[in-house]
């Protein structure tokens, strides 16, 4: 019998598709079904240094071409990712695992991006002031600054990259982009497009590879930027290294989101919300509620509605069927140590509520499947109440007031969202000055920003000053100059002045 020919997933650089000279591959699974799908080669600083060079000759040109041009392009891709949106989604859910409408979700958000970027004319304009003292008129310009990177995780293969290289592309700089070698598909199929929509060669590169490629990024002497999102040991390492060679870089990291239900919240709203901030995406996301805290006398019939919703939810192949609420996690790694959570919560003396090994038994040997998991009694000091598990893991603790939740949470290092579901004012503006975190939610289950406002992270959830996205992305991409102007008037020379 024929074998069928795993294919090997291509590098861009300077406009030419290229397979490198490595013995070295990483695989693409379909998580659904645990099949290998394509390999990943594992670039080195060769090919880093190949696509820095040739981003660097691109930016001479793109860099001069005037903002209203480079809007023309940005135009262009923003129809051709309309016109293929349900292939790219399908391509993410393929080696993602998403359900097919994360996937979309996925895309749309990172479309919006490129809609902001559109509009760059306006967005990197600088200022003026005449007179600002005598005879002296001052301006300001924003100029790009280089070859920018960027190093995007599993999570969202589309969105995440598209955090990045559209603003600062429209920016006039040139980029190369390092997916998670997990995902590379949807990363090569929007490079493409881009291409496709007129980018000159060398504007956009994309080179696969694991910490070598992360590492020669962090060092190149040509690149003046990075960007990154992922975990945060790695975040810090990125930010590190790269401060320490000269580089701006904006590195987000992880989180520990928490859920507050108040005794007044609403309760059909609110259940939807924290079943989509615990579960969507199979709780694989910077942004997942992983801790739902049930204020007072809240606790119970919050616990309750959870359960019963986890008993309904359907976890399914998300490649093969439309109806799957919830798909797999990224890799038998991923799945690995997200059981380990429910086998050490346990040890700790944590209830498990509904226990995510406990699956349909048409998953039985398929794929890497971790069903929805809910713990109660989770106390502070626990595994569960203090680690990023990154996978459909719920936590719940029972405070017994806002200000023991909003101190409870406030124990956490990471900061990047917190929720609660109320119908009191107070308690959501206590609740919003009180919580210690960059991104907050008031009856709203995944309070991450749209295009135009910033990923605003703390803590140990972002090393950096400009956070991606909105006017911080095109600071980030930009540097400042500032002109100031002496002329003298003829009046002022017949005077002798």
């Amino acid at each position: 019998m024929p074998t069928t020919e795993i294919p090997i997933v291509p590098m861009l650089i300077g406009g030419q598709w290229l397979r490198p000279a490595t013995a070295e591959y990483g695989p693409v699974h379909n998580p659904s079904r645990g099949e290998l799908i394509a390999r990943t080669p594992m670039g080195g600083p060769s090919e880093v240094d190949a696509a820095a060079q040739a981003a660097q000759k691109a930016f001479v040109t793109w860099s001069n071409t005037p903002p209203t041009k480079r809007a023309g392009v940005l135009f262009k891709y923003r129809s051709l990712l309309e016109e293929h949106f349900e292939e790219l989604a399908k391509i993410v859910t393929l080696e993602n695992g998403k359900t097919l409408d994360e996937a979309r979700g996925d895309v749309r958000r990172g479309l919006e991006v490129v809609e902001l970027a559109c509009g760059i004319g306006e967005l990197a304009k600088g200022q003026s002031l005449p007179r600002v003292a005598e005879q002296i008129d001052g301006v300001t310009m924003r100029e790009p600054i280089g070859v920018c990177a960027g190093i995007t995780p599993f999570n969202f293969p589309a969105m995440v990259g598209m955090w990045m290289y559209p603003i600062a592309i429209a920016c006039g700089n040139t980029f190369i982009l390092k997916p998670s070698e997990k995902v590379p598909l949807t990363a090569n199929r929007l490079a493409e497009l881009f291409l496709e929509a007129g980018l000159p060669e060398g504007v956009i590169n994309v080179v696969h590879g694991g910490r070598a490629v992360v590492d020669a990024l962090c060092t190149h002497p040509g690149i003046a930027a990075v960007s990154f999102v992922g975990s945060t040991r790695v975040a810090e390492h990125v930010y590190v290294l790269g401060t320490q060679h000269g580089k701006r870089v904006q590195a987000a990291g992880g989180a520990k989101n928490v859920l507050v239900v108040m005794p007044d919240a609403e309760p059909d709203s609110t259940l939807r919300a924290v079943m989509g901030a615990a579960y969507g995406c199979a709780g694989q996301r910077c942004m997942a509620g992983s801790i739902l805290m049930g204020v007072g006398e809240s606790a119970s019939g919050v616990r309750k509605r959870v359960a019963e919703a986890i008993d309904g939810l359907k976890v399914a192949d998300t490649s093969a069927d439309p109806g799957a609420q919830m798909g797999p996690v990224i890799d038998a790694g991923a799945k690995e140590r997200i059981l380990s959570y429910l086998e050490a919560g346990q040890k700790e003396g944590a209830q498990l509520v509904r226990d995510g090994r406990k699956l349909p038994a048409s998953l039985a040997g398929a794929g890497y499947f971790v069903g929805p998991t809910l713990f109660d009694d989770v106390q502070p000091g626990m595994k569960l109440a203090q680690d990023e598990i990154f996978g459909p893991v719920l936590s719940m603790m029972r405070p017994k007031t806002l200000e023991e939740a909003l101190e409870w949470a406030n124990r956490s290092p990471y900061g990047n969202g917190a929720s609660i579901f109320t119908t009191s004012g107070k308690h959501a503006r206590e609740f919003s000055l009180g919580i210690r975190c960059g991104m907050i939610g008031v009856n709203v289950g995944v309070p991450a920003p749209m295009a135009l406002f910033s990923f605003s992270g703390w803590g140990r959830s972002f090393f950096g000053d400009l956070h991606v996205q909105g006017n911080e992305g095109v600071m980030f991409y930009t540097r400042q100059k500032v002109v100031l102007s002496r002329w003298d008037s003829a009046y002022q020379r017949t005077q002798g002045w």
